[in-house]
């Protein structure tokens, strides 16, 4: 028995067959694979983002509640390194540029073997002294290294997809006869920045001196054919995607390993381009475009090919699946179910990001609880691996920490309980939200449903009790940590105008008046009294309060697309600043506009 598991980054599923009548590009060997497979109609992320989301693919638990991104844990069970211990050696191939961050790195050695292709993403991978500022922090130099990385990877040959979908097929043909393996290839694409090789590019009609291919995490402020040009930039790349799905598909083929090799094909979630007014995921709440992802499944066992499965599933299912098919016994505290015919489903897909909204769905309604107040606390952070993504926890963080109870799942082992800073990710200003995707599936309307949004909160407190789920998130979102949830307890009939204002997408920046202003640092802004008044008369948030994660050089426009004012907001904001400059340039007789 053999399986191979190919994993994108960012696959959105609205984009791919057979999820879609008609794709935005043919992508045949995506219908291949849909030929030679189940594809999961209601398969759900779980823990996000990117690191979060693998931390499920080996524990086979949410995460989310508990911390934000980070490596595995000690206590944290291992389906490959399961697989290991049984006999079945795993492989790893990626380009995934987290695995080698401080937030990653105990995530590769629990494989058998692996390999890593670098350059992806602003890995600190080429060294070209002077190219940055060494001194500022990895995100401000990401784009300058990146650079710095594509020079060397200036043909298709040279690309880190195809150097990984290269180092993973090597392994297969190294062992395409022997038995009892897994192989992983991981594929950082089609992630931003979507950069694809350049006959990918051209087919699409993409100028090759100019690219659009890096979206900032906000909303969107530029025109339509702005956005077009990314969405054309990720298609590009989503070609070559498909092109090395092939190569994995042709290999199977050529091996005749259909017969006794299982394959999966997945994604630890989406990307917005443009949908919802937004860029990207993470600050925004985790619509259908982010959470609702392609799944694809082969098992020889079963031959099930050219379905769909209604089931509601989720990423926690794939390493229970890699276990079953194995014949491995799932760890008591693994909380996925294989993704037989004939195994259990769930009842309901409990989704989220530390620190934000805590999601469920039934597979027809989605119930976004938010924050109760926009405090956004009580927020903590469970861990005997202090470190994040590109960094370790900071000495003053834990200098204050407490030892915590075990959890059910941390094998009789007391975590440090720190508490979480919480930036942008604060959910109170988009409310809490009841969607139902059989009337409103790009969930634009939220609706207001006291006995639905009872029944799913319900729900969501049951999931979030087999989570073992701090009691801290409890009080955070408003919700009992025993006993049942009541109408006390529910909050989308208050929050719906807010949810609304807020969700409104923003106007273009190019019509903004006043985006001169709209985009000097706030502090310049506000140093004139005339601009203070109109700020603290629309915004005095922006005033009157410190804004937590706001950058030195932050404008209003930045906080805008952060979802810190409304669109409303900005357009008050915009008029009202234009008209100030205008008044006091008539008054010192300069008649400036």
């Amino acid at each position: 028995m053999r399986a191979i598991v190919l994993m994108f980054d960012s696959l959105n599923r609205r984009m791919v067959p057979p999820f879609v009548d008609a794709a935005p590009a043919d992508l045949p060997q995506f219908r291949r694979l849909a030929s030679r497979s189940v594809a999961f109609d209601r398969f759900y992320a779980g823990s996000m983002p990117c690191m979060p989301a693998r931390r499920e693919m080996h524990t086979g638990r949410h995460n989310f509640l508990h911390r934000g991104w980070g490596p595995l844990e000690p206590f944290d069970d291992s389906a490959p390194e399961i697989l290991g211990k049984n006999g079945v050696h795993t492989h790893l191939a990626s380009d995934h540029v987290h695995y080698w961050e401080d937030g990653g790195a105990t995530y590769h050695t629990r494989f058998s073997t692996w390999e890593f292709l670098r350059g992806q993403e602003g890995d600190p991978w080429k060294g070209v002294v002077g190219a940055h500022d060494i001194r500022l922090p990895p995100p401000q130099r990401m784009r300058t290294q990146d650079e710095v990385n594509r020079r060397h990877m200036a043909t298709e040959a040279t690309h880190s997809q195809t150097r990984t979908v290269d180092a993973g097929l090597e392994f297969l043909e190294t062992n395409a006869e022997a038995d009892s393996w897994m192989l992983q290839i991981e594929l950082f694409d089609p992630h931003e920045p979507f950069f694809a090789s350049e006959r990918f590019r051209s087919a699409r009609g993409l100028d090759p001196n100019a690219s659009s291919d890096w979206p900032a995490y906000r909303k969107v402020l530029e025109d339509d054919n702005h956005v077009e040009r990314v969405r054309d930039e990720y298609l590009a790349l989503l070609d070559q995607c498909d092109h090395s799905l092939g190569r994995v598909l042709d290999a199977m083929d050529a091996h005749e390993m259909w017969d006794d090799t299982m394959l999966i094909v997945n994604t630890d979630h989406g990307f917005l381009l443009g949908e919802h007014g937004w860029w990207a995921k993470g600050v925004m709440p985790w619509f259908n475009e982010l959470v609702h992802v392609p799944m694809y499944l082969w098992d020889p066992r079963e031959r099930r090919a050219g379905e769909r499965d209604e089931r509601l599933a989720q990423t926690i299912d794939i390493p229970s699946t890699l276990l079953d098919f194995f014949g491995v016994r799932r760890p008591d505290d693994m909380q996925g179910l294989p993704l037989t015919a004939d195994a259990p489903v769930h009842d309901g897909a409990l989704f989220g990001v530390h620190g934000g909204h805590v999601n469920v769905t039934d597979g027809r309604f989605v119930y976004m609880r938010a924050a109760e107040d926009a405090s956004n606390r009580p927020l903590e952070e469970y861990t005997l691996m202090p470190t994040r993504m590109r960094a370790r926890f900071s000495v003053d963080e834990l200098a204050s920490w407490e030892p915590a109870e075990a959890f059910s799942f941390t094998k009789g082992l007391r975590t440090l309980r720190v508490d979480s800073p919480t930036g942008w990710l604060n959910s109170w200003g988009h409310g809490t939200m009841l969607f139902d995707l059989a009337t409103d599936p790009a969930q634009l309307d939220p609706v207001v449903d006291d006995q639905t949004e009872l029944r799913m909160a319900q729900l969501l407190v049951d999931l979030m009790r087999r989570n073992d789920a701090p009691a801290s998130q409890f009080t955070r979102l408003g919700l009992p940590a025993a006993g049942e949830a009541e109408h006390v307890h529910l909050r989308a009939r208050a929050d719906r105008e807010r949810a609304l204002s807020i969700a409104e997408p923003l106007p273009r920046e190019s019509d903004l008046a006043a985006r001169d202003l709209l985009t000097l640092p706030l502090a310049d802004v506000l140093s004139e009294p005339a601009r203070r008044e109109v700020v603290a008369r629309y915004a005095p948030d922006l005033v009157h309060t410190e804004m937590i994660g706001l950058g030195r050089g932050a404008s209003i426009l930045t906080i805008a697309g952060r979802a810190g004012i409304s669109a409303q907001t900005l357009r008050d904001l915009d008029r009202d600043l234009d008209a100030a400059r205008r008044r006091a340039s008539r008054d010192d007789g300069t008649g400036a506009p």
